[in-house]
This record gives C-alpha cells, sequence and structure tokens, in this order.
C-alpha cells in the first residue's frame, strides 16, 4: 500500500515551510509530502503583491501536484488572512471541482481550530508590514474574532520573513501574551514559529497556532489521518484540547 502523498502549495520564495513540514512528518512512515510553487515575493496591499494571489496562478500549481496523484492539496500560505477568508474558500473548491483532490488551506484551519476550541480572543504575532497587519485583524474581527494584542516586524519581503531569529519571535510571542490571550497565532509560512510552539506553551501555559503545523495538521485531517500522531509539535495536535 503507498503512503499517503499530502501536496503542498508553496510561495516561490519561502524557504521555511518545506523543511518543517518534512520535520513534522517525519515519523509517518506511511505519509509523504510534496511541494509545487507558484510565484510570491512581496507582501502588500499594492495591486502587484495582491496579484500575486490570482487564483489561475495557483490552480496550475495545484494541478502539478494533481500530476503527484496527492491525496489532499493544502495552500500553505496565509494570504486569505488579509485578503479574506472566501479567497481561500473559492481556491479550495475549485481545486477539489478541477482535480477531484480534497483541497484546505492554512488559513481556514486556523479558523476551524479557533472554532472547535470556542476561542475568540486571541493574540496575533506575524512579519507583516502595518497595512497587511491591520487588514488582518480587521477580516478576522468580521468573523468574531477579538485581537487582545499584537506584534509585527515590518517587513514586506516574503524571502526575509525566514530571516527573522528565534529570539525575536520568543520576545514577539511573549508580548503578546501579556494580553492573555485564548490563542496565539504565528500568521506566517515563512516565519520559523514552529519548533517554538511547545516550549513557549509550557511556558507561557497558552495554545499556540503556528501557519505551518495548521497546514500539516488540516492536510492530516483531509487524508483521513489522525492529527494525534505528530508528537512535539504543540497542542494544536493534542486531541485532549
Amino acid at each position: 500500500m503507498r503512503a499517503i502523498r499530502l501536496g503542498m502549495l508553496t510561495p516561490s520564495s519561502n524557504t521555511t515551510l518545506e523543511p518543517l513540514c518534512a520535520r513534522m512528518l517525519a515519523d509517518l512512515d506511511d505519509v509523504s509530502v510534496h511541494f509545487a510553487r507558484f510565484r510570491v515575493t512581496e507582501i502588500s496591499l499594492a495591486a502587484q503583491a495582491r496579484d500575486q494571489f490570482d487564483l489561475a496562478a495557483q490552480l496550475a500549481a495545484a494541478e502539478l501536484l494533481a500530476d503527484a496523484r496527492c491525496d489532499v492539496i493544502c495552500w500553505n500560505g496565509t494570504s486569505a488572512s488579509w485578503l479574506g477568508l472566501d479567497h481561500d474558500r473559492r481556491l479550495c473548491e475549485t481545486i477539489s471541482e478541477r482535480t477531484g483532490i480534497a483541497a484546505c488551506s492554512s488559513v481556514l484551519a486556523l479558523d476551524e481550530a479557533c472554532k472547535a476550541r470556542g476561542i475568540t480572543r486571541y493574540g496575533l504575532v506575524s512579519p507583516y508590514i502595518d497595512e497587511i497587519q491591520h487588514r488582518i485583524v480587521e477580516n478576522l474581527g468580521s468573523l468574531g474574532y477579538i485581537c487582545s494584542a499584537e506584534r509585527h516586524a515590518g517587513i514586506r519581503s516574503n524571502y526575509a520573513f525566514a530571516t527573522l531569529d528565534e529570539a525575536t519571535i520568543r520576545t514577539m510571542v511573549r508580548d503578546v501574551a501579556r494580553s492573555q490571550p485564548a490563542a496565539i497565532t504565528i500568521l506566517c509560512t515563512n516565519m520559523r514559529g514552529a519548533p517554538l510552539v511547545e516550549d513557549l506553551e509550557r511556558e507561557l501555559d497558552v495554545t499556540i497556532f503556528d501557519s505551518v503545523a495548521l497546514a500539516v495538521w488540516a492536510s492530516l485531517r483531509a487524508a483521513g489521518i489522525c492529527p494525534t500522531r505528530i508528537q512535539g509539535w504543540g497542542r494544536l495536535f493534542d486531541a485532549s484540547r
């Protein structure tokens, strides 16, 4: 019996999500993970930056993953947090219509995980610029989520998000945790937050949803695999929480 194949749509300048996904799934011998890139270099509200997330480009990459007969195709990016969750809903619906393959996304998974746990008050950590951060808070607010505190690094280059070091990310999470949110989200799939989650959850006693971890969690669920098989990556994968 062949391994379950998880396909990940990946921003072209992202250097973080691929190794992190591989690490999370390393102990699952019956699961493999595969990647298809499309061009994303700048995160802003400028027209050229928004156009990077045109459905046509994402669908072309999804069709390449379909050639590999992936069992799930996941958009491992966070653009819907500022473009609106309907963008990812349309993307996932269209992928499934065209390929016959189940589809999911990191941002839709964040919404699902919060709803499943009754979380409405959250803290936000990201590498983004002011205008993107403000739009994220507005969009999530329209869904009933209240941002208790936020920190962002003010970076525009998608490639540069990966240059934020562990100490900086830890400080941002600790700062947000002082507002006592029900959960904190590290919102960016090119930010190296996932390896820090379990330690920070123990230290701060707060659930932390990292975007790459959410993509893996959602993909496993869509493939019919219990996410609790993932160990060492935080409360998201613990069915008791």
